[in-house]
């Protein structure tokens, strides 16, 4: 990713909220869905990476350490790690608006073949929840930068191959799009 957190960034902050909901958490179904998916998550994280992944998470102030009386040291997420990690919650995600617009258009288009029908169609509702106007089947138009937010979708998916994100400077219905989304 070449803007904001990286991917192995956002699993981190995302494995650590899962386990401050396993913590808090009554019900043991959730602790084994919780489980299951944050196995899943570390098993794809290299080590490595992992431990640059941390540390630059630490740097930006978005983990930090928890002192336990055993003398054990936890990760735990900060207040703006868990302003982050809302972020990238894939029910709530939000767009955040600049006052003035840039100009440009974020297209997202999309050919996702039919056995992907179940992420296909919830992409679709994800780009109109967050505000995305429908040009055509499977291209979508907002005016605001979303690229992490878009990045979250297709790598939640797992459908990355089959979703592009253009940025356009001119739509030959551009008057429309700008009254629909109040730009003027």
């Amino acid at each position: 990713m070449s803007r904001g957190l990286g991917k192995t960034q956002q699993k981190i902050l995302l494995l650590l909220q899962a386990g401050i909901v396993l913590g808090l958490s009554g019900s043991p179904k959730r602790y084994f869905q919780i489980l299951k998916f944050t196995k899943k998550e570390w098993d794809w994280i290299n080590t490595g990476h992992l431990k640059r992944s941390i540390s630059s998470l630490y740097k930006e102030k978005l983990v930090k350490e928890k002192y336990n009386k055993d003398g054990t040291v936890s990760l735990v997420l900060s207040d703006g790690g868990k302003e982050k990690v809302i972020t990238f919650d894939i029910d709530n995600l939000k767009i955040k608006k600049p006052n003035n617009w840039d100009g440009s258009w974020r297209i997202v288009m999309y050919d996702v073949p039919e056995n992907y029908k179940t992420a296909r169609e919830s992409i679709r509702m994800h780009l109109k929840d967050i505000g995305f106007l429908e040009l055509q089947k499977s291209v979508f138009v907002y005016p605001h930068d979303c690229y992490e937010q878009i990045e979250f979708i297709v790598e939640y998916y797992g459908v990355g191959k089959y979703v592009r994100l253009v940025i356009a400077d001119f739509i030959d219905n551009e008057d429309y799009l700008i009254n629909k989304f109040k730009l003027k």
